[in-house]
Parts: structure tokens; sequence; C-alpha cells
């Protein structure tokens, strides 16, 4: 198997040069669990959860989602 001629399926790709927003999901995920936790001494199972929204932005990230491209145009971009 040769993987220097490995190339992408979908033309999908991030919006920024960001590599990654692993760093931006781990801490926000640290705060929502905390949240939990907290909820979990104060009320128990009773009442309801926070949710992962309340304390996590997605616009804040370091990638501002993804966006479809032409391959034809940019063929680089199918490299992996």
């Amino acid at each position: 198997m040769n993987m220097s001629r490995s190339r992408k399926r979908t033309s999908i790709s991030g919006i920024t040069n960001a590599s990654s927003e692993k760093q931006d999901k781990r801490l926000y995920n640290r705060r929502f669990r905390r949240a939990c936790k907290i909820h979990l001494k104060i009320f128990g199972a009773d009442g309801q959860f926070p949710v992962l929204r309340e304390h996590s932005n997605v616009w804040a990230m370091d990638k501002d989602g993804k966006k479809w491209f032409d391959p034809e145009k940019f063929p680089e971009m199918m490299r992996k």
C-alpha cells in the first residue's frame, strides 16, 4: 500500500488554515462535564441537565466550519 497517493473521497475542507479544533473541543467538554458535576451535587439526578451549547461557542473555535470546493480547480486540496 502506497500512502503517498492517498486521496480524499469528498471535496470538503475547513474554511481557515487551522488543522484541528481538538483543543477547543477539549476545553468545552471540560466545562460541560464540570457543569454536570455541579448540577448533580446541587440537584441530584432530578431536574434538567445543562446542554453542551450553553458552555461552548462553535463560532469561537479555530475553524469556522467546512465548505465544499471544486476538486477540478483545487486538486492539491484533495491530498491527505
